[in-house]
């Protein structure tokens, strides 16, 4: 099953947070690391703190969606992530944003696609950077998606 993480981060040393977890999802039994975008930065959207580092990566997996995402959380952990209170900010982010075509609701433990994925440029232009043709299930095309979200500030770092 092809897999799409989104990963982000605003405290610390961001990027060396970022592509520690890009690092680790290479190294994540049961998956394969297939590709990652560059880095992006963004500000806060819904949020606080300093800009965010994004990206994301799309993995081979044999695990299931839940097993992926506890997975996820064990990175974050390892990176003491805490969740304080919603929107925090965050020395890592990793969201499970498109798990093969599937939908799934389990809310909420686990819902896919991404329910604001649609909505956020730092997910959709790292998406067609590296999956222009992508589609978003119930949603569309992720470059048609992106032209919706234009007004969010967005710069790919060096």
């Amino acid at each position: 099953m092809i897999a799409w993480v989104g990963i982000g981060a605003n405290l610390g040393d961001a990027r060396a947070n970022v592509l520690d977890a890009i690092e680790l999802l290479s190294r994540l039994p049961g998956a394969t690391l297939l590709q990652t975008s560059s880095l992006y930065r963004t500000a806060p959207i819904d949020s606080s703190g300093d800009d965010y580092v994004n990206a994301v990566a799309s993995l081979d997996t044999d695990l299931d969606a839940h097993a992926l995402l506890q997975a996820l959380f064990a990175i974050e952990q390892a990176h003491g992530r805490e969740r304080p209170y919603r929107n925090a900010p965050r020395t890592l982010d990793l969201d499970l944003l498109l798990y093969g075509d599937q939908v799934i609701d389990d809310a909420p433990g686990l819902t896919v696609p991404h329910p604001r994925m649609h909505e956020r440029a730092f997910v959709l232009a790292p998406l067609a950077e590296v999956a222009p043709g992508l589609v978003i299930p119930g949603r569309g095309a992720v470059a048609a998606l992106l032209a919706g979200v234009g007004d969010q500030g967005i710069a790919v770092l060096n």
